[in-house]
């Protein structure tokens, strides 16, 4: 598929992020059509060593968020990557790093003195940890340090244990989505101002922003809230449930739902009973609920029951693990499975009906298109050939 036709065609975006928040926003760029340029230092992004498993040099995870990319590998910490990096920048829409707070004005192109004057269209999105200001500003954040801190971990596990980091980088992932937003915003009142912004992306922001119902759970009544498992904390029957074979889970959100579950489990006498007559009725009575249901649940296969109940109106999964989701030919049939070569990922969630995302290219190699792109800036063999022999560049 031509990526001319995509979404964010004639998007240039100079990527100087690693890791996972800006890639993951970056990629997703790519995937709608954007020209992603991706500098990595001489040493390469550190996730490439983040393994294993490894395919090829790369570790998996790096190859899980940085295909449709351009790659260039530029010592920036020295004069002459700096000005290759303005060469690039000159017809740049979007720049995106997630240095340390303060990187750019050290290297003498902070975005308000110098980016900002010299590139008024830029939009430059930072992604950092805690933003450059403020009791936490200029320290280092990684996921799961956010996840602890900004209270994820506080209500993810069981009630009897420890708190639990949740098995994803969940807030990495969110910090990319929301510095995608950020951009997609700032590209859209571009086009009444013609002029570009900073856009100020945090782990922590983004941690806390995930809090949800909790936080407004604790502004209501005041009580710390606590960790529920797999149960919804304002929810019921909102949990996993044992069954006579597989678990399965539950998500039922209203009194409808709930007749229909106790019809198809022959467990009518639920519905007459007062404490479970609304949700409120079965929140508070959320522990007799589950005995009664899983009672019932018991004479049943846990795969067909979900099944069967999803297809009823019943909000219901078996709880698949990842080589399940994988196969399951409805991940297929959505488009979420890409395969480019020898290389496998995940395709895009979002999906547009002229100006679908496209899968161009896979992974780079580290350096792999310095040369490309350094031709494509105009410059001569001779500087070009400079730049490789002082160490500057490499392919």
């Amino acid at each position: 598929m031509n990526h001319s036709k995509g979404a964010l065609a004639g998007l240039k975006v100079i990527d100087l992020s690693r890791v996972l928040g800006g890639p993951y926003c970056s990629q997703a760029l790519a995937d709608h059509g954007a020209e992603v340029i991706k500098l990595e230092p001489l040493s390469g992004d550190e996730t490439r060593g983040w393994g294993p498993p490894f395919e090829g040099a790369d570790a998996s995870y790096f190859r899980g968020v940085n295909r449709n990319k351009q790659g260039i590998a530029v010592d920036l910490s020295r004069p002459a990557g700096i000005t290759l990096l303005m060469r690039l920048l000159e017809d740049a829409d979007v720049l995106i790093e997630n240095f340390k707070p303060g990187t750019l004005e050290r290297w003498g192109i902070g975005y308000a003195e110098v980016l900002s004057q010299r590139f008024p269209a830029l939009i430059h999105c930072a992604v950092s940890g805690f933003g450059s200001d403020g009791p936490l500003g200029g320290l280092p954040g990684y996921d799961a340090v956010i996840q602890a801190m900004a209270g994820l971990m506080s209500v993810n596990g069981e009630a009897d244990s420890g708190p639990l980091r949740i098995g994803l980088p969940i807030v990495d992932m969110v910090t990319g989505l929301n510095a995608l937003a950020g951009i997609l915003l700032a590209l859209n009142e571009r086009h009444r101002s013609g002029l570009g912004q900073s856009l100020d992306i945090t782990l922590y922001d983004c941690g806390v922003s995930l809090l949800h119902p909790h936080l407004a759970n604790y502004f209501a009544a005041g009580k710390t809230p606590q960790r529920t498992g797999n149960a919804h904390p304002n929810i019921a029957p909102y949990d996993s449930y044992r069954t006579g074979t597989e678990p399965i889970f539950l998500a039922v959100g209203n009194d409808r739902q709930f007749a229909k579950l106790c019809e198809q489990l022959d467990a009518g006498a639920l519905l007459d009973d007062p404490r479970f007559a609304d949700n409120g009725c079965r929140s508070v009575n959320r522990e007799a609920l589950k005995q009664a249901l899983e009672a019932r649940l018991a004479e049943h296969d846990g795969t067909l029951l979900a099944q069967r109940l999803i297809r009823l109106g019943v909000p219901c999964g078996s709880i698949a693990s990842i080589d399940k989701v994988v196969e399951h030919p409805h991940t297929r049939h959505r488009g979420l499975l890409v395969e480019i070569g020898d290389y496998r990922g995940v395709g895009s969630p979002v999906k547009l009906s002229r100006t679908p995302a496209s899968y161009r290219s896979a992974p780079p190699a580290l350096g792999a298109n310095t040369r490309e792109v350094l031709e494509g800036l105009g410059l001569d063999d001779q500087t070009i050939a400079n730049l490789f022999e002082h160490g500057i560049v490499r392919e």
